[in-house]
């Protein structure tokens, strides 16, 4: 029954190790199913280096196993909450990698230095703040995702044009309209803070790219008269 959903999900977690963003079982990715109301996510703690489509375990919207023998990622709230709000992403991608979580251990947005940021977000990559006491103790996974739409709020961001977010001393999400981009923009977030940081170790006053020239990047890629690529 939900076979071509496992598959995918799969699939999407094995680009992890392959692209380098993960170590043993750090990260995970899911994939959504809208029409049936459930999604694919990696089981808590199996390595890369076993896991098969089978393993892959379906959850509704509330967190809840609807399929599978294996726990769940530990981090299934979180995808759960955002697949509730935000109806119109197909995955998500969750990871430890280094240059990414750097930033969010010192606590700090990536400043959009250049084009390469430009061309896939006209913004900083926000950085949510770490979660409160009572947050943390109560449905910490849960409060993971309402920290992720309250720092969007109050940047007055929209996850259709930013696909991706730090949280404070944790780590990276990434989503997008499926498991593959969510993946896709895991690696360009990552590749994005790693360029941010060796621009400001070699010139720590560097401004920010000219609003121009982000604008032109981001628009020639994502806005309506967007003419990179070879068209659909």
């Amino acid at each position: 029954m939900y076979r071509t959903l496992q598959e995918e999900c799969y699939e999407a977690n094995m680009q992890l190790p392959r692209l380098g963003l993960v170590l043993f079982t750090f990260g995970n990715v899911s994939a959504v199913d809208r029409e049936q109301g459930v999604f694919a996510i990696k089981p808590s703690g199996v390595s890369y280096d076993i896991l098969t489509p089978n393993d892959i375990v379906i959850c509704d919207y509330d967190a809840r196993v609807v399929a599978g023998t294996l726990r769940p990622s530990s981090d299934t709230k979180t995808h759960a909450l955002l697949y509730k709000t935000w109806s119109d992403i197909g995955g998500i991608t969750h990871t430890h990698s280094t240059h990414a979580v750097a930033w969010a251990q010192a606590g700090l947005d990536i400043p959009i230095f250049g084009t390469t940021h430009a061309d896939h977000t006209h913004h900083d990559i926000p950085c949510a703040p770490v979660l409160t006491d009572a947050m943390i103790e109560g449905d910490y996974e849960h409060e993971t995702g309402n920290q992720i739409f309250d720092v969007f709020r109050e940047k007055g961001l929209s996850h259709t044009e930013v696909e991706m977010v730090l949280l404070q001393n944790h780590g990276p999400f990434t989503w997008g309209k499926t498991a593959e981009k969510s993946v896709y923009n895991a690696a360009v977030l990552e590749e994005v803070a790693r360029m941010a940081y060796l621009t400001l170790q070699i010139n720590p006053n560097t401004a920010r790219i000219k609003d121009t020239l982000r604008n032109k990047h981001y628009q020639r890629k994502h806005g309506t008269n967007a003419y990179y690529g070879q068209g659909c």
